[in-house]
């Protein structure tokens, strides 16, 4: 099964990337055709999310510059993209897995579009052990998930907000408000939590 399109690379904020996730997860191969460079073709058979994604290039060779590129992208929830050799790749990846922890999911792709192609899929933890144990030759693309959004605040949390702003007075929308604000969670979760407080209390 061939997936086309006629308004640019499939799979590329498009909704066929659900369809190559989908492909994965059911244990089909998924190739892709020469495309515009080895860094979105990756990205297309990745099986990963493809709307919101970064290209880094190569990352610094060492120091304090490659330690905050590091730090970096294990904060980044895009998708990332990164160049490696060959040499680098298994050094590489076990940086990452302690960077960013080794469940981080994360694709390996290799020489793609040509005979020796590979795309390797797992976690980072994975990939560092499977290509320090075995040599590596050509173009090397690494994609790695994106971090996870950070942990809300739970209802208790919110529920003590909402009793501080109905102590200093606010109504139920002002307090839902303020509260949404500040702890950066959805208002209508906020107000929902609140009308049992504010109708207990009168």
């Amino acid at each position: 099964m061939a997936l086309v399109s006629d308004a640019g690379t499939p799979a590329v904020s498009d909704p066929g990337a659900r369809l190559v996730s989908a492909a994965i997860r059911a244990g089909v191969e998924v190739t892709v055709v020469p495309g515009p460079n080895a860094a979105v073709s990756a990205l297309v058979v990745s099986g990963m999310a493809t709307d919101r994604f970064s290209f880094e290039g190569f990352l610094p060779r060492r120091g304090a510059d490659r330690r905050r590129r590091l730090a970096g992208l294990a904060a980044d929830r895009r998708t990332v993209l990164l160049h490696e050799t060959a040499p680098r790749l298994a050094a590489t990846l076990a940086e990452l897995a302690q960077a960013c922890g080794a469940d981080r999911k994360v694709a390996v792709a290799r020489e793609l579009t040509k005979l020796h192609e590979e795309v390797w899929r797992g976690r980072l933890g994975q990939a560092a052990a499977e290509f320090s144990a075995r040599p590596v030759m050509g173009e090397i693309v690494v994609v790695l998930e994106g971090a996870p959004a950070p942990a809300g605040p739970d209802d208790d949390e919110v529920r003590l907000a909402l009793s501080d702003r109905r102590s200093a007075g606010d109504t139920l929308r002002d307090a839902a408000s303020a509260v949404s604000a500040d702890l950066e969670v959805s208002r209508r979760r906020v107000y929902e939590l609140g009308l049992s407080l504010w109708n207990t209390s009168g």
